[in-house]
């Protein structure tokens, strides 16, 4: 994304670069104003109306997605994820634009983060159903957003790994692949 956005070689992309990006990614995804932008990544606000252009240029189908999101929400009143759980838009046809800017945000928003909490949770009852079938005493302990954290016994850590990476990998079949990263540590900001 990086890469295209600032219009360079993969080569050439910064971290800042990959930052900027990333922020401008999920901002976009999300309905940002060049103004929002501009805010988050402290930079001129024709600075940002750039990077989003340049954004929408690169992946032209993403503005089509979130206009037929929004169709769609409009015409059913819902939003499904890839696994079919619906969230419901009650405020999608708002009079009061506020209102039904915030629905509309949720109707481009909520299958991407409902299905990535749908693929999270599916992996999550794989390792579970693994650790216990394959008697591990490693154990799983927490969930932030895509990310899990284990308690690992000595000894298991290359075999729990390997497990680990491959079922969150796995948890659903996508055009592109899922690519997962393992760190490890003492602690969490060790493992990072």
């Amino acid at each position: 994304t990086a890469s295209k956005i600032f219009g360079v070689e993969l080569k050439d992309v910064t971290r800042e670069m990959r930052s900027r990006a990333k922020t401008a990614n999920f901002g976009i995804i999300y309905g940002i104003s060049s103004f929002g932008l501009s805010e988050r990544l402290t930079i001129g606000r024709k600075e940002a109306k750039d990077l989003i252009d340049g954004y929408f240029n690169s992946y032209p189908g993403v503005k089509k997605y979130m206009d037929e999101s929004i169709r769609k929400a409009r015409e059913t009143g819902y939003v499904t994820t890839m696994f079919g759980r619906r969230r419901y838009l009650r405020d999608i046809q708002s009079r009061n634009q506020v209102v039904r800017g915030n629905a509309e945000r949720n109707a481009i928003n909520a299958p991407i983060q409902g299905t990535a909490a749908d693929i999270i949770k599916i992996a999550m009852v794989r390792i579970h159903e693994r650790l216990k079938n394959e008697k591990y005493s490693s154990k799983m302990i927490l969930q932030v957003h895509d990310e899990l954290i284990f308690e690992v016994v000595p000894g298991e850590l290359d075999r729990l790994q390997e497990m680990v990476v491959h079922e969150m990998s796995d948890a659903a079949r996508l055009d592109v692949p899922l690519k997962v990263d393992c760190g490890t540590g003492r602690n969490w900001l060790e493992a990072h």
